[in-house]
């Protein structure tokens, strides 16, 4: 490097140490106290209602003003008393310091940085969800109040897990629509606290809209892709979660995506965004580009003649902010070119000004509104770095467990030997869209608490995640586990493994971790357990084939207490409850199947297995909704209907003839509900959590889904104690199909309800 290079390097160096130390006062609109003329303005007018005051607002704009706020770095309008305003802030997992619209200070040093998300949704429990989002807003607004984040953040990632390979798949919920949207529903409200329709806490948005779950697989790049899909895949398998996102959460934004979906970047498909979101769904909010989603279809996709054109479409299409800058410098332009009305600029950026004034940002000083108590003693509290513990170990999937060998006992497990790339790891536990978290606790750090008695050596055996020839060292590794009575290997991956733009090309364990868990297993005295480390599955059969191998955890990214959590269930703290929400597949899969083919649903003709516990034909590792605990529980179904009778009018066509379904529609479905009693029994002698799922099998019709979840509950139960659940079922909304052309049907014949080992047929005739 070149002395020239270093300057420049010293110089940012500076600045973002001087920005790390700054904090400031809070940005908002309409400070009537420093300006008293401001009132006379009808948007700073309280008591007016959101339509008045952005008419009012978007009235007083100049164009060239109005352009200024189709971005992310919204314009300043001193005249108005309107300072800028930066969108860009995330908070996936936890406050985080990726966009330029949060930062960390001396003031606030970190904030609770909770389990990816694919580990928390693995626990399977909506008020957990929601429990965090109201954390991680809280701690979002503490920061706000002294300057150092914004009020709208691109959180939740709810795009369907479709292939393990995906590097971004550990954002996600996971494969299953009903999680997936339950998921983002959940934690919307809880980010929102949206008590009224016109208030927020702060801003959330569900991305990436459609069909988006390729970054970089052997070379095809996500801002190229185009994504070829079935309607019927977009109705019953991508949209769903975006859709609860709207309709059940009331989201302030949806993101739209880099890829084209049939041809079409999403930014730039009215269907999907004026047509869909804003028509069929009601957003109450704005729609959001991905990052420069904008200036990618017109530079990268070749999508238009020019950027006047492109500013134009995506507008017209429902557009209403760019994170970048291509539509402020070129929607004025198309304008004056005749391309685009100005209308339309009035209708995208107001409605950005809607969700701002529902977050008060037009109210003036935020310390006299609503959370304006809240600061820096709100974040990091011990209550809810607690809860982000409780994350983890609510999450962590017990895959295996050959002879009950879980959990330890710390005073009779003897000598401790940890080995593996993963034991001794930080930020890997937190996964990417991270913020600086409270504080760690590695996983050898929580295993030197929970086992004090013991005699423990650690021993990486690979330098980091890669498991190169370089830096293995195996000898060492294998004379530990010798002379251990438990070994526990901690493997896997990190964010040089998956992240967004990289995705993997097997589901092997990386490098020579495989031989690094065969070899050691080899030599160990006493008990080996695995412990996997990561966002996507692994194909670890020969792990859980190998009689010596007693228990396999899986404990995704598990936070900044990701190692206390792991500790906690390994010495019987805490009872494993969490269950996979992805399936696990063999190498295979990933050797056969191309990352690109959509398609969820089997091709026989062609070998083609399908994607997802849902549609997939061939043989697995693990299942979706897989896990074992350390207690045993029974079901028993109290009472469903063995009938439901779909009322028809008599000009009905099927009224007279024998259909295999009937479209849904508002008069055929009503009175369509009924509920399915459960009774649990928690039948071993600990207390443990329990989700219990409940999967339906409808008629082969529409190439329907094999399996489909219809719904699950969480619960807790002490020894021998039971509890009744009870699950509600709207038919047509949760047992509806989507046929070929994407319309929604009503199967008519044999349903099947499953929970557990338990079948229960249900006829739906007319």
């Amino acid at each position: 490097m070149s002395r020239s290079d270093i300057y420049p390097l010293f110089f940012l160096f500076c600045l973002l140490s001087f920005r790390t130390v700054l904090a400031q006062n809070p940005i908002f609109a309409c400070d009537v106290d420093g300006n008293p003329s401001l009132a006379n303005f009808a948007f700073c007018n309280r008591s007016l209602d959101i339509d008045s005051r952005v008419k009012d607002l978007v009235g007083r704009l100049t164009l060239q003003e109005k352009v200024g706020f189709l971005g992310n770095k919204a314009v300043a309008v001193s005249r108005l008393g309107i300072p800028s305003y930066e969108w860009w802030s995330e908070a996936l997992h936890g406050v985080s310091y990726v966009g330029p619209g949060t930062h960390f200070s001396s003031l606030v040093p970190g904030a609770t940085s909770f389990p990816q998300v694919i580990l928390t949704a693995a626990s399977f429990n909506t008020t957990l969800f929601t429990a965090i989002g109201k954390v991680v807003s809280t701690e979002a607004r503490a920061m706000y109040n002294v300057g150092l984040a914004g009020l709208t953040f691109w959180s939740p990632n709810v795009n369907i897990f479709r292939d393990p390979r995906w590097g971004r798949g550990q954002e996600t919920p996971g494969e299953d629509p009903l999680l997936s949207s339950k998921y983002g529903s959940s934690y919307v409200k809880g980010l929102q606290e949206a008590d009224e329709p016109d208030k927020l806490k702060v801003g959330a948005c569900c991305k990436h809209y459609t069909a988006y779950d390729v970054d970089n697989w052997k070379g095809i790049q996500r801002y190229t892709f185009n994504a070829i899909v079935t309607k019927q895949d977009l109705g019953d398998t991508f949209n769903p979660p975006f859709k609860s996102c709207v309709i059940d959460g009331n989201v302030a934004s949806v993101m739209c995506s880099y890829n084209q979906v049939n041809g079409k970047p999403t930014c730039a498909d009215s269907d999907l965004l004026a047509g869909t979101i804003r028509g069929d769904w009601k957003l109450n909010g704005y729609i959001v580009s991905d990052c420069d989603s904008v200036d990618v279809l017109y530079n990268s996709q070749h999508y238009t003649k020019t950027p006047e054109d492109a500013a134009a479409i995506t507008i017209k299409s429902g557009l209403d902010l760019d994170c970048g800058t291509f539509l402020p410098q070129h929607s004025q332009a198309a304008v004056q070119a005749g391309k685009l009305a100005e209308t339309d600029v009035d209708r995208a950026i107001g409605n950005n000004f809607a969700t701002q004034i529902r977050l008060g940002f037009f109210d003036g000083n935020p310390s006299k509104l609503p959370y304006g108590g809240l600061g820096p003693s709100d974040v990091c509290t011990k209550d809810n770095q607690e809860l982000a513990r409780e994350a983890a170990r609510q999450g962590i999937v017990l895959l295996k467990n050959s002879n009950d060998a879980l959990p330890l006992n710390p005073s009779t497990s003897g000598s401790l030997a940890v080995i593996g790339p993963n034991i001794n790891v930080t930020k890997t536990m937190i996964g990417n869209y991270e913020g600086t978290p409270c504080k760690y606790t590695t996983p050898l750090q929580g295993l030197i608490q929970a086992a004090s008695n013991s005699k423990i050596t650690a021993v990486q055996g690979c330098s980091d995640v890669s498991c190169s020839a370089n830096g293995f060292q195996l000898n060492p590794a294998k004379q530990a586990a010798a002379q251990a009575d438990v070994t526990i290997l901690i493997v896997g991956a990190d964010q040089s493994i998956e992240r967004e733009g990289f995705d993997r090309t097997d589901l092997n364990l990386p490098g020579q971790q495989t031989v690094l868990v065969q070899e050691v297993t080899k030599a160990a005295k006493g008990l080996v357990i695995l412990v996997i480390m990561s966002g996507g599955p692994f194909d670890i059969t020969f792990a859980k084939n190998d009689d010596k191998i007693s228990s396999i955890l899986w404990v995704g990214y598990p936070g900044e207490a990701g190692g206390a959590a792991i500790a906690d269930v390994l010495y019987g703290k805490f009872n494993p409850s969490g269950r996979l929400p992805v399936t696990w597949y063999p190498q295979s899969f990933a050797d056969k199947v191309p990352m690109t083919d959509m398609r969820m649903r089997p091709d026989s003709s062609t070998g083609y297995p399908g994607r997802t516990y849902r549609f997939y034909t061939g043989d697995v590792v693990y299942s979706f909704g897989d896990g074992l605990s350390y207690t045993n529980f029974k079901h028993k179904l109290i009472n469903a209907p063995k009938l439901v009778s779909v009322p028809l009018e008599e000009g009905h066509e099927c009224y007279k003839k024998s259909c295999s379904s009937i479209d849904v529609t508002e008069s055929l479905c009503q009175n369509l509900a009924f509920d399915v009693h459960m009774r649990v029994v928690n039948s071993g002698a600990m207390v443990g959590g329990h989700t219990i799922f409940l999967f339906y099998t409808p008629p082969n019709v529409h190439n329907s889904p094999k399996k489909h979840l219809l719904g699950f509950e969480k619960v807790k139960l002490e020894p021998k104690a039971a509890r009744n659940v009870v699950f509600s079922v709207d038919f047509c909304r949760d047992m509806s199909l989507v046929d070929e052309m994407g319309n929604k049907k009503v199967a008519l014949g044999s349903h099947v309800l499953h929970v557990g080992d338990l079948k229960h047929f249900l006829t739906v005739g007319v």
